[in-house]
């Protein structure tokens, strides 16, 4: 899942009102690696009706879907995993639930919680928030340097999250993570598959150069 420099991008319903599918797809075309869809404020049948189109676009183009949360959702539409928080269902649960064919990974927010992941049947974990975000405008921010001391410590792969965009990913890159999560990054506007490219650029230039 996360053998080359990834770029995760997740949805938010606050940006992507009225256009998330073809939002999703010019994502995609722009880079994207993994889609993950997260909506904490819809019905359960208007997130069904979503999750169904986005599956079939992320099987088109091969590309991982992940739910936010939603494991009943997960299940429903056969996506390739989900991603929980702290405060969601116990991961040991949710393994249970989906079984080994699935990806499960798990938020954390300070170095306590990547050591506590180390004991869970997770893929992997996102850790964040690195800088200031608006789009979770509670996240306390843990830094760079705490996002090196969370990949030292993982067993799993780290996904950076929070607040990264293109003029601060170079910095995440330097850490030494690869996996980067965006939101506003790629659907602050229209140029979505622009947006999206431009980041999967700068990730691949990173790599190229040695870092």
């Amino acid at each position: 899942m996360f053998e080359k420099p990834t770029l995760y991008v997740i949805t938010d319903e606050k940006l992507l009102k009225d256009n998330l599918i073809d939002a999703v797809k010019q994502a995609i075309e722009g880079g994207a690696d993994i889609i993950q869809y997260r909506a904490k404020h819809k019905d359960t049948k208007d997130m069904y009706e979503e999750a169904i189109q986005l599956k079939k676009i992320c099987d088109y183009y091969r590309k991982p879907l992940i739910i936010n949360d939603r494991i009943d959702i997960a299940l429903a539409i056969n996506a390739d995993g989900v991603h929980i928080g702290q405060e969601d269902m116990p991961v040991e649960v949710a393994r249970r639930i989906l079984g080994f064919d699935k990806i499960i990974g798990l938020s954390t927010k300070n170095l306590n919680q990547v050591e506590e992941a180390n004991k869970l049947p997770i893929d992997y974990i996102g850790f964040g928030s690195i800088f200031p975000t608006s789009t979770k405008e509670d996240a306390k921010v843990a830094g760079l340097e705490q996002l090196k001391k969370a990949m030292e410590i993982s067993l799993v792969p780290v996904v950076a999250i929070g607040g990264i965009n293109e003029e601060n990913i170079e910095d995440v890159i330097d850490t030494g993570c690869e996996n980067i999560a965006v939101v506003s990054a790629v659907f602050k506007d229209k140029n979505i598959k622009q947006n999206s490219k431009r980041l999967k650029e700068l990730l691949n230039k990173k790599k190229k150069m040695g870092f």
